[in-house]
């Protein structure tokens, strides 16, 4: 199941990311054959809000966007919160969508998205918390357990994690998608 052989997918994440986000996505992407790279404005390990630690491979201000074939962004109320504050990151992620590069973002994942300015004129779900955010950004929020819109796979919680897995498993085999931009849509 090697098929993504020669991909290289950055997951952004900080201290408070929701477990199951980060390392259900990260073995589906590394299963299908992805070089993964955790980039984080922390550097040494990160700690899920239930326990789970990880190493940093990147620190938002080294990462660039033509370095990688795909974004992950997993969700946790604390994570989504802080990375939006973290001008690299949200350059960064910026950046993917300027490249047309796929995306993957669930539940509070969704926050730097606003803070990039990147869904004006997109569909996406999240948690339910975040669709009045998305909607004052410009994107169309729906209730749906996986959405994909031109390389921009969004899910709500860890238990649409399957078929987000898939989505995004998909999305990256595609490659790039002209849909995917950081200039906002017109209207």
């Amino acid at each position: 199941m090697a098929h993504l052989s020669g991909k290289k997918v950055a997951f952004l994440a900080t201290n408070g990311f929701e477990d199951s986000e980060l390392t259900s996505p990260w073995e589906a992407v590394r299963e299908a054959g992805t070089e993964v790279v955790l980039i984080s404005p922390e550097s040494g390990t990160i700690t899920g809000k239930k326990g789970h630690e990880a190493k940093v491979d990147l620190a938002t201000s080294d990462a660039r966007a033509a370095d990688f074939d795909a974004l992950v962004l997993p969700g946790g109320v604390a994570n989504g919160d802080h990375l939006r504050m973290d001008a690299p990151a949200v350059s960064f992620t910026r950046d993917i969508f300027a490249q047309h590069k796929p995306v993957g973002v669930i539940c509070h994942g969704g926050w730097i998205l606003t803070d990039a300015d990147v869904v004006r004129g997109r569909t996406l779900t999240s948690y339910p918390s975040l669709q009045t955010d998305l909607r004052n950004a410009g994107a169309t929020w729906v209730d749906e357990e996986v959405v994909v819109d031109a390389g921009l796979v969004s899910s709500r919680t860890p238990k649409d994690l399957p078929a987000f897995n898939d989505k995004l498993v998909e999305e990256i085999g595609e490659g790039e998608h002209t849909g995917q931009t950081a200039t906002p849509a017109a209207g």
